[in-house]
C-alpha cells in the first residue's frame, strides 16, 4: 500500500523556545526532540518537511549589525543561511534515527510578489524577544519595527505570500524516490523575478503559508502544523478558553485569532482544504501521530 503524504510544518519556536538563549546545543536538543516526534510519523508516511526561521534569522541579522567592516547581510541571504543551518541539524538527527532511510535537505527558492501589501506592514516576528524599554530603544537605534509578541516585544519585517517554489519538480523528485524531504524552511528563501531573472527580496515568508502552498501543490494527503499549543482555542487566555477538535473553514471564518501567532496557520490551513485538502492537524510536537489520528489537538476538514 503506498503511504500517504503528508506535509510537516515545525515552527522556528519550536527549535529556539520563547525565551530560550539562542545557543547551538540548546538548538541541537531541541531539533533531536523535534525529529523523535517526526520520525514516527515518517513510519506511516512520506514526511515533507517545513520549518521556520523567526529566532535564527533574527539572530543571524543581529549579528551581522555588531560587524561593521561589511554591510549587513539582507534577509534574503539570511534565510538560506537558516536553511542551510537548521535543515543540516534536521537531516543530521533523522539520519541517525532512520538509517536506512534517505533524507534530503533542499535550498529552497519561494517567489512572492513585489506588491503584496505586506511589504507596507510588517509582521513576522524574528529574533529573540525583549522588554518594552529595550525594543524601543533598538528600534530607534537600527530604524526596525517592533510589535507586541505575548508579554514581550519583537522585531518584525514584512511577510509577503508565497505565490510559487522555484524547485518544485526537484521536490516531486524526492518525494516519489521515497525520501525524507526538508525544503522551503524559513518558508522558503523569498525572491522575486526582475526582467526575467530572479532576486533576493528583504522578506521572511510564513513558514505555514508556504507549507500549505507547497502542500497544495505537491497533493498531500494531509497538512500538519506542529506549534507550542496543543490546539486551537477559542477565548485564549480567559477563562472561557477551550479547544477546538475538529472543524471546519466556515467555522473558523466565525472567529478572530491573534495575528502574530494562530491566525495564519488558520489562514493556511483553510487555504489548503478550500483547494482540495483532505485534512489540517493543528497541535503539539509530542502528539503528532495522534493529531493525525483525531486523537487530540485540532482537526480541520472540509465542509459538508
Amino acid at each position: 500500500m503506498t503511504k500517504q503524504t503528508v506535509v510537516v510544518a515545525l515552527g522556528g519556536n519550536a527549535l529556539l523556545r520563547r525565551g530560550e538563549p539562542l545557543e547551538a546545543d540548546i538548538q541541537r536538543h531541541n531539533i533531536q526532540i523535534a525529529a523523535q516526534a517526526i520520525a514516527k510519523v515518517a513510519e506511516h508516511y512520506n514526511v515533507v518537511l517545513v520549518h521556520g526561521n523567526g529566532p535564527q534569522v533574527g539572530l543571524l541579522a543581529l549579528q551581522g549589525l555588531e560587524y561593521k567592516k561589511v554591510n549587513p547581510y539582507p534577509l534574503d541571504v539570511l534565510g538560506s543561511e537558516t536553511q542551510g543551518m537548521i535543515g543540516y541539524m534536521l537531516m543530521q538527527e533523522f539520519k541517525n534515527l532512520l538509517p536506512e532511510r534517505n533524507v534530503t535537505c533542499m535550498l529552497t527558492q519561494m517567489t512572492v510578489d513585489a506588491n503584496d501589501p505586506a511589504f507596507a506592514n510588517p509582521t513576522k516576528p524574528i529574533g529573540p524577544v525583549y522588554q518594552a524599554e529595550e525594543a524601543r530603544a533598538l528600534a530607534e537605534k537600527y530604524h526596525w519595527t517592533v510589535k507586541p509578541d505575548g508579554h514581550y516585544f519583537r522585531r518584525v519585517v514584512p511577510s509577503p505570500l508565497p505565490t510559487g517554489i522555484v524547485e518544485h519538480q526537484a521536490i516531486n523528485t524526492l518525494i516519489a524516490d521515497g525520501h525524507l524531504v526538508i525544503c522551503t524552511g524559513g518558508g522558503g528563501i523569498p525572491v522575486k523575478y526582475q526582467q526575467g531573472k530572479l532576486v533576493g527580496v528583504e522578506a521572511v515568508i510564513d513558514k505555514d503559508m508556504s507549507a500549505a502552498f507547497l502542500a497544495k501543490q505537491i497533493g498531500a494527503d494531509a497538512l500538519l502544523i506542529l506549534t507550542d499549543a496543543d490546539a486551537v482555542y477559542l477565548d485564549w487566555g480567559t477563562p472561557t478558553q477551550h479547544a477546538l477538535r475538529s472543524t471546519t473553514p466556515s467555522e473558523l471564518a466565525n472567529y478572530q485569532f491573534d495575528e502574530g501567532s494562530m491566525a495564519p496557520k488558520i489562514q493556511a490551513s483553510c487555504e489548503f482544504i478550500k483547494q482540495g485538502g483532505r485534512l489540517v492537524g493543528i497541535g503539539a510536537l509530542e502528539d503528532a501521530v495522534a493529531i493525525l489520528n483525531g486523537q487530540v489537538g485540532t482537526n480541520i476538514i472540509r465542509d459538508h
